[in-house]
């Protein structure tokens, strides 16, 4: 073999074959920073685009390189991201200009190499065409982002390093945050990057109002501007205003100075859905949901998430690491119990009647017999990797009732002395004002003490870790409640779907149902079922009106596009027996049961 040196330019050594960049510029540790000041540009030039213009500033403390990181998840979006993707036109830049030479360290790191304590500035360019709530979105006047969107962390320092945030705009356009204002236009404080990232950010034209709410202030901010205005506006002021004092009772104090609510209408999205923070929230829907209770509902959702999870939350979760996935058995704790609270704060909070709770809590027990039976531990754990099967999200709905069940059994064995409140208030104490998570021991410990020491084992072995139907016919006559079945024959198509900018795409098929006995693939998007076009995730509905008097093996023609072509294909009609349920309240239940009862409804116990 040949043996040549050769030096270049660069420093890299060519030897007999063999290949050195050096130990300090391949270092996998990152040199300290400080001073960390970040901004994001917004204007009309950018919005053209779909982007924001972003640049990090901050002092290496040291020759060598600095990590900088991107997260790869959303906490509260229990999934993988990869923010990095929308990252380009990365650059690294000494105070003087002088450029700097970088590459990545992994595919959401970027490695600058810095010469001395000098101060650096990155800058990127990061796509915002995304409407989703974990994520970064934009119009010709208006984006909202997400922290973790857009923000460099540096790899191996302490993440409570503190931060500075300026926004730059158009003159005319505004921007809210939960962040705290320096008193500047468009300039902003962060303590530590945990609470950076958690405060989504608006910016562009929209409407924002404020209102002083048992004397700390409330932010509203609604896009596009117009769209929740007058009676409507007023009316989600209500709400909030009745919502937050059952749900302060709950933990006993009001964790946030201030909070800010964000809100986005779109035709575009199918539904609605939003993401909970520290301070704030930022929700997404169609705007058929203005004045409807369900916006009330997912806002009570997202507030209660600010004490339960955002701040008490499992162990596993303690504290978020954004460079991986960080799986619990407990997400039915901090969502679907937190959705049982969304209930209970509109019902004691008088924005709906109880007739209503029952309608929606026997709803979920329905959206919860629709899908193939799964542990509730098993769920929390899955939701990583959205199972295909139906079963992603289902500890939302069935994790809600099992709030509701442990609620009854805690109140009926300390003679109504006690509450799921109380559970919640033990570990708030003693977990989240200490630092620490809690773990699945301390939960069920926790029950057990304010259930006056009844055993769990056998619940949490049949309703938690195993997939045995709920006990309804045993356990709400406790509350004097009781569960009517009522069935009937509906069509089937056999098929779970979910709506993207494409269409209404299949993401499951029930084995021996019509849809993949016809030859549909997961992966088709549906265009017509029988005589029903598909337009939305409504078509289920439609579907199921239209045939309802149909019999079994009627003909059903049924269209998807595969691969960009339209392909035509032939079917059978399935009818499967439905059961509906409804909760009534028993005329004849006991005195204790009542108690029961009303204390649920309005959260008291016995004094």
């Amino acid at each position: 073999m040949l043996g040549v040196t050769v030096v270049l330019g660069l420093g890299l050594v060519l030897d007999g074959g063999t290949w050195s960049a050096g130990e300090a510029w391949r270092e996998k540790r990152s040199a300290p920073v400080r001073d960390v000041h970040y901004e994001v540009t917004f204007n009309a030039a950018s919005a053209a685009r779909r982007t924001l213009h972003v640049s990090m500033r901050f002092r290496a403390e040291a020759a060598g390189p600095v990590l900088l990181s991107l997260p790869a998840w959303t906490p509260g979006a229990y999934e993988i991201s990869n923010f990095a993707r929308n990252v380009s036109g990365f650059d690294a830049q000494a105070e003087n200009g002088r450029p700097l030479r970088w590459d990545r360290a992994d595919h959401d790191t970027w490695r600058v190499q810095t010469e001395k304590n000098e101060e650096v500035i990155v800058r990127f360019d990061y796509l915002a065409d995304s409407l989703d709530n974990a994520m970064a979105w934009s119009t010709p006047d208006f984006a909202f982002f997400n922290g973790t969107n857009v923000f460099l962390f540096p790899e191996d320092q302490d993440l409570a390093i503190p931060a500075q945030v300026t926004v730059q705009t158009e003159p005319g356009w505004q921007v809210a945050t939960g962040m705290a204002s320096t008193g500047r236009r468009g300039e902003f404080t962060a303590p530590n990057y945990h609470e950076l990232v958690d405060m989504p950010v608006f910016v562009g034209r929209f409407d924002l109002d404020s209102l002083e709410i048992d004397g700390r202030w409330y932010r509203l901010a609604s896009y596009p501007e117009g769209a929740l205005s007058g009676r409507a506006r007023k009316t989600f002021w209500e709400w909030t205003e009745k919502m937050l004092s059952p749900m302060t009772a709950v933990f006993g104090e009001v964790p946030w100075a201030d909070y800010t609510t964000l809100l986005v209408f779109s035709s575009d999205y199918p539904g609605g859905s939003a993401l909970e923070h520290g301070n704030s929230h930022i929700g997404i829907y169609n705007p058929q949901f203005i004045g409807n209770p369900i916006l009330a509902s997912i806002t009570a959702h997202e507030i209660f998430h600010a004490w339960n999870v955002k701040r008490l939350r499992p162990s596993e979760l303690v504290p978020y690491d954004y460079r991986r996935q960080q799986p619990t058995t407990l997400l039915w704790v901090s969502e679907g119990i937190t959705d049982y609270y969304a209930d209970l704060a509109l019902v004691r909070g008088d924005i709906i009647p109880p007739a209503l709770f029952y309608v929606i809590t026997a709803g979920k027990i329905d959206n919860v017999n629709s899908v193939p039976p799964v542990a509730l531990e098993d769920a929390s754990l899955a939701t990583w990797i959205q199972p295909a099967d139906g079963t992603g999200y289902i500890y939302y709905p069935k994790g809600s009732l099992a709030g509701f069940l442990l609620d009854i059994l805690i109140r009926d064995a300390s003679n109504n002395l006690k509450s799921l409140d109380d559970v919640f208030r033990e570990l708030y104490r003693t977990t989240y004002l200490e630092g620490t998570g809690f773990t699945e021991q301390q939960w069920w410990d926790a029950v057990q003490r304010n259930s006056g020491g009844r055993s769990y084992e056998e619940f949490w072995a049949r309703y938690i870790d195993g997939r045995d139907p709920y006990p309804w016919d045993r356990v709400l006559p406790l509350a004097g409640l009781t569960l009517r079945a009522d069935s009937n024959l509906v069509p089937r198509l056999g098929v779970s779907t979910d709506v993207d900018s494409a269409g209404v795409r299949v993401v499951a098929l029930v084995p021996d149902g019509a849809a993949i006995d016809a030859g549909v693939r997961v992966g088709d998007y549906l265009t017509r079922v029988g005589d029903v076009r598909v337009r939305g995730a409504e078509f289920g509905d439609e579907f199921r009106a239209r045939y309802a008097r149909a019999g079994r093996g009627t003909p059903l023609d049924i269209t998807v596009r595969r691969d960009g072509e339209t392909v035509q294909l032939t079917g059978e009609l399935r009818v499967e027996a439905e059961v509906r349920y409804a909760i009534e309240e028993d005329p004849r239940a006991t005195t204790k049961a009542r108690r029961i009862r009303e204390g649920i409804l309005r959260g008291t116990v016995e004094r």
